[in-house]
């Protein structure tokens, strides 16, 4: 039997981090169609900043609890939806089957309970912990599709990662070496270059001291350039990503943290032979996947920071800082 109430993390505003308040919701029903979830750990993103923050073109319904990628039990189903769901542990797919991400564009995890709709639930196999499910299904489900379903990449291919600290970033990192490739990652200091070393980077370029990442990548590769770059940066960072490829690689790119207009040097892209692949976001079949990636021990989510509930303000600054290493996962 649940409990009538339960606390939850919402806005009622856009702007920092104040703005996250721990309140008191009503717990939500399964109506027909949906299960209700046990939350057990909610992993944030940088999502949460721009639903924190507001985005122009992209207006959040107030209230708004944030948080998507959810992993928890189903506590009890409504009308429609097998009762054998109930008990089992899930991570739920991030999209709407209408549209519109959770946390977003409809309630998500920074709470105790949460309404789904059962198409949303996946299963999460024997021996993936509730942490490590609840790290995956942005990230790594984006990381997956891009790197293997539109990347193609293959073992022994020299990789280049932009922004290789973040939850995307070390998840590519991940995939990459998983596959046997040589990867080059990009980041702001030397102690997230020691933590991408650690995950197996084989080259650390540090953008801060070194502006110009695209000369010490060429050097690191022998003259020879990259086979494929990872670049959801945008903003200035275009053309220095385009002189690092290697002749017919391919540039992959699934957002624009930076900026969504960039400049493009048409003369490397012909010269090179170089193909610009976009990478849409994640389907259920890339979740299901890295789930199995974690269940057999290939994979291990690089979770750096666990947070209470009530300390979920802290996690979303530490990601708008730029102060995180990998994933930082709620834990109501």
């Amino acid at each position: 039997m649940t409990s009538a109430t339960m606390r939850a993390i919402a806005l009622r505003a856009h702007g920092g981090i104040d703005q996250l308040k721990l309140e008191t919701w009503d717990v939500p029903v399964a109506e027909m169609g949906q299960a209700l979830i046990e939350v057990k750990a909610c992993g944030l993103n940088y999502m949460d900043v721009f639903v924190m923050r507001g985005m122009p073109d992209m207006p959040t319904k107030m209230p708004r609890i944030p948080g998507g990628d959810i992993a928890g039990i189903v506590r009890a189903v409504g009308e429609g939806v097998d009762k054998a769901w109930v008990g089992k542990p899930v991570v739920l797919f991030p999209r709407f089957p209408t549209g519109g991400v959770l946390g977003e564009n409809g309630n998500g995890g920074l709470c105790e309970y949460i309404a789904a709709d059962h198409r949303q639930l996946i299963e999460i196999p024997a021996g993936v912990s509730f942490d490590d499910a609840a790290a995956l299904p942005i990230a790594y489900g984006t990381s997956h599709r891009m790197l293997f379903t539109r990347g193609n990449i293959k073992a022994g291919e020299k990789v280049l990662i932009l922004g290789a600290s973040g939850g995307v970033g070390v998840s590519c990192l991940q995939f990459a070496k998983m596959a046997g490739c040589e990867v080059f990652a990009c980041t702001s200091s030397e102690a997230k270059g020691a933590k991408l070393k650690a995950l197996g980077a084989d080259h650390i370029i540090n953008y801060v001291e070194q502006p110009e990442f695209s000369r010490a990548v060429w050097t690191a590769s022998g003259k020879k350039g990259v086979d494929v770059a990872v670049n959801f940066t945008g903003g200035d960072t275009w053309i220095q990503t385009q002189r690092c490829m290697a002749t017919g690689g391919r540039i992959l790119t699934c957002g624009s943290t930076a900026g969504h207009m960039s400049m493009i040097d048409v003369r490397f892209l012909w010269h090179r032979e170089t193909e610009i692949i976009g990478s849409r976001a994640y389907v259920p079949e890339d979740i299901v996947a890295c789930l199995e990636h974690v269940a057999s021990g290939r994979l291990k989510p690089a979770v750096e920071t666990r947070l209470p509930l009530e300390q979920a303000a802290r996690g979303v600054a530490l990601l708008e800082d730029r102060q995180i290493f990998g994933k930082v996962i709620v834990v109501p």
